[in-house]
């Protein structure tokens, strides 16, 4: 026996007989069994799991997760005996199931005596959301069956739950806890996909993202949020890189075909996602060839894309385009103009795009039409001479997708941002994918690859086994693994959003080097990216043919393709790694023999300075030996940091109230007070402060305090701040834009109260206000019971966004400015 610190659970699946009384929405696990490779990389309990012929029909099935970690605060009050747990006093019980998992928390007791509150969470506190959930605080009292008690915080069972809590609130007399376990759903997939590399972080990315796929995989269509936030629906978008992942991990055609079809119908009031549904078709077709599927959503794509033609100029609502500050910050600035610009390059694509798609299918009318729409509006975008200065990182990712990349100007500006490695990076891993996209065509992967690692890594650093829907890799340092992250624009943030998932697809075709040149991959293209440290990949793609696999190594020259009956590898690219050729021998096995194989001449080739490219490789299994003149061995290159702006702050959190000796010299505001109160004074250099998506509160207007802050021209204190307005939808976030006249430098100082102990933790953002590019790491404010300062310097414009974290919000109380040392 032992008191629970933190105990080490061995991971099996167990299912305890529980109550008859108690019955799980779907059945047990059945229908395959654990056949599968196991993969280290991968965070999926499941991923040995395979069934015998899983469908899009299937119902969804349970498995059951016992923690992997189990923590007792305080220690002596829980003592425990295998699975068996003596409560002995008041506390609190953590579980770590070790990975996020779509599931419910149950536990068995036959003597409970006292009444014990649940929780779950995607991270190490007690989850909240916005209002509008069924259980926005996900605590509450557990639900009895019998000797098992559920906890449940919505109709359908499922959270996003890494882990959860038992609380123990009252003590009368010893009891006991057995059997505690999540109950998770799956939707039956096989992977078919597979991926691996000599870097570690690359394996672990590729397979998290299919598996926060598959975790949203709902009973009939592909979800977009697995912690309940009011918003549980099928966002047709969001789908755009999560089907295409499951196109590359899972090859599960019906599955993705069906979704396609459930969404056609809707855009969720969203331009941008209109135009996602026709790629997520088109990629849909060029995976399977399934030309009767594509010809049956034809007119629904032609209306879509038509609709996109005619509203080019004059623009629709957007509505939404990302919750990058540079895309309009989500749903509050939509027609900001690189959301716009964004918008008709993402136009361009789908047009050119589906115009090859029906070129494909004979249909000549309409691949003409949409390549006529194309080059009318390409040709208008390059008579613009101001290109330069309204396209930024996202409008020219999406030009280059749309096929731009040979353009002068489009060449020149993606050469710009696409090597800062800071400002390459969006907000969330939705438009991530499309930016990385463009660094693959522009020829820019080994820059992909530190984008990569810095967002999607990022997020494996921190803790995370799924994808997040925002991420800023600076959260690394100034939060410990699995804390809770700052919410923002976009509300209360989900740690499992399958919208992330696309750098999986990526990684198969741009690293792998997988790609269909011919729908249904009758005829494809292997092109490995491998370059300095990165050596060897290896790895499948599912096609309606049969796998391809490749295996590709640059040190030891051992390479080998498997092409699949029916099809052809128009390239093949065998790897120089900077590095010439000496010889190249190629066998192909034989026949009707697992062992034999047979040399073969090679005769059908071409180079480059990167490659020797195989050309019409016919399908059968191939080993290739690379032998090099020179050996090389791996280097890792140096990264260049983060340019921040901004990269010096000071915190004080002795001063109070007590500000007028100390801040302000040159001007101020104090929130709170109505404008006749003599509560700020603007210094010269500044134009304006404006403050956005916030609300006020007065907390005080009579009893003296320190941490109030004193009104210079008034001896009447408030203690008042703005606050962000949670928990309302997508108000967990407040701007503060201060405009400067000119160039001048001075320094800029925020205090934070939280003057009535609601345990605030808040985040703030700083944005240079012209081009929108964040300046500075995230910043961490938190213990602010008795108030604290923050203090910055700059020159020029800037955006402040300040974001809840934990608590009821966050408050600013005031502003102050002063010239800089």
């Amino acid at each position: 026996m032992m008191r629970i610190g933190t105990v080490l659970l061995c991971y099996l699946f167990f299912y305890s007989k529980a109550d008859a009384q108690l019955k799980e929405p779907y059945k047990p696990l059945h229908g395959g069994s654990y056949s599968g490779t196991a993969v280290q990389a991968s965070p999926d309990p499941l991923i040995r799991y395979q069934w015998k012929n899983p469908r899009a029909a299937d119902s969804l099935q349970v498995y059951f997760l016992p923690p992997k970690k189990i923590s007792g605060v305080p220690v002596q009050s829980f003592v425990q005996n295998k699975n068996l747990i003596t409560v002995n006093g008041k506390g609190d019980l953590l579980f770590d199931f070790g990975t996020e998992s779509a599931g419910w928390i149950e536990f068995e007791s036959d003597d409970l005596a006292d009444s014990v509150e649940m929780s779950i969470s995607e991270y190490n506190e007690p989850a909240i959301v916005n209002a509008g959930a069924q259980n926005p605080v996900k605590t509450k009292r557990p639900v009895k069956y019998g000797n098992r008690y559920r906890l449940q915080l919505n109709e359908e069972l499922y959270e996003g739950v890494r882990f959860a809590w038992i609380h123990v609130k009252q003590f009368s007399k010893p009891w006991h806890i057995k059997n505690v376990q999540l109950v998770c759903q799956v939707k039956p997939v096989n992977y078919k996909g597979s991926f691996y590399t000599n870097d570690t972080m690359l394996n672990r990315i590729w397979y998290t993202g299919a598996y926060v796929v598959k975790l949203n995989m709902l009973q009939d269509y592909f979800g977009a949020i697995l912690m309940e936030r009011s918003d549980r629906h099928s966002w047709t978008g969001d789908a755009y890189p999560a089907q295409a992942t499951a196109l590359a991990a899972f090859g599960n055609y019906d599955v993705v075909k069906k979704n396609i079809a459930f969404t056609s119908g809707q855009d969720n009031g969203i331009a941008a996602y209109s135009v996602y549904w026709v790629l997520s078709l088109i990629d849909y077709y060029n995976y399977t060839g399934d030309t009767k599927f594509l010809k049956a959503y034809t007119a629904n794509a032609d209306r879509r894309l038509e609709r996109a033609f005619r509203e080019y100029d004059t623009l629709p609502n957007l509505g939404f385009m990302g919750w990058d500050e540079r895309l309009g910050a989500g749903f509050e600035n939509t027609q900001i103009r690189e959301a716009q610009n964004t918008y008709r390059m993402l136009c361009i694509n789908g047009w050119r795009q589906f115009a090859k798609a029906m070129s494909s299918v004979n249909e000549n009318n309409l691949a003409k039409k949409y390549q006529q729409y194309a080059a009318e509006k390409i040709k208008q975008l390059l008579a613009d001479k101001k290109i330069a200065d309204q396209f930024g990182i996202h409008a020219v990712s999406e030009a280059i997708n749309a096929g731009l990349i040979n353009e002068s100007i489009i060449h020149l500006l993606s050469a710009s941002l696409f090597a800062d490695r800071l400002n390459r990076l969006s907000y969330s891993p939705f438009n991530q994918f499309f930016i990385i996209q463009a660094m693959a065509l522009a020829g820019q992967n080994a820059d992909a690859l530190t984008t990569i690692k810095d967002c999607w890594g990022g997020q494996i650093a921190y803790g995370g086994t799924s994808f997040f829907e925002v991420y800023r890799p600076s959260w690394n340092g100034i939060l410990n693994a699995n804390d809770a992250p700052p919410n923002n624009q976009c509300g209360y943030t989900s740690l499992a959003h399958p919208w992330g998932a696309g750098v999986t697809k990526w990684l198969t075709e741009n690293v792998l080097g997988i790609q269909p040149v011919k729908p249904g991959f009758k005829r494809f293209t292997i092109i490995p990216f491998l370059k300095d440290s990165l050596t060897q990949v290896k790895g499948t793609m599912p096609t309606p043919f049969g796998n391809i696999a490749a295996s590709f190594n640059i040190q030891s020259g051992d390479c080998e393709i498997t092409i699949p009956p029916g099809t052809i590898a128009e390239r093949v690219g065998l790897p120089k790694g900077g590095r010439p050729i000496d010889k190249i021998t190629l066998s192909k096995k034989l026949p009707g023999n697992s062992v034999g194989y047979r040399i073969e001449t090679i005769s059908n080739t071409d180079e480059d300075s990167n490659y020797i490219y195989l050309k019409n490789v016919q399908a059968g299994n191939y080993k290739i030996a690379i032998t090099y003149k020179i050996l090389n061995a791996s280097r890792v290159l140096p990264l260049e940091p983060f340019n921040y702006i901004i990269q010096s702050f000071a915190q004080d959190s002795t001063t109070g109230g007590n500000w007028t000796r100390k801040f302000g010299k040159d001007g101020y505001v104090l929130f709170g007070y109505p404008d006749s109160a003599g509560s700020k004074k603007i210094p010269s250099y500044i134009d304006s402060v404006t403050l956005k998506k916030n609300a006020i509160v007065i907390w005080d207007s009579i009893s003296p305090d320190e941490a109030v802050l004193e009104n210079p021209n008034s001896k009447k204190q408030l203690a008042a701040a703005i606050i962000t307005r949670d928990p309302e939808a997508t108000n967990q976030t407040m701007t503060i834009d201060v405009a400067v006249k000119g160039n001048h430098p001075y320094k800029l100082t925020m205090y934070f109260l939280d003057w009535d102990k609601k345990d605030r933790r808040s985040a703030i953002e700083i944005f240079d206000a012209e081009t929108l590019n964040i300046i500075s790491p995230v910043q961490l404010i938190n213990h602010y019971e008795k108030g604290k300062y923050i203090s910055f310097a700059f020159d020029r414009s800037v955006r402040i966004r300040v974001n809840h974290v934990r608590g009821q919000n966050a408050a600013v109380s005031g502003i102050f400015f002063d010239s800089a040392d």
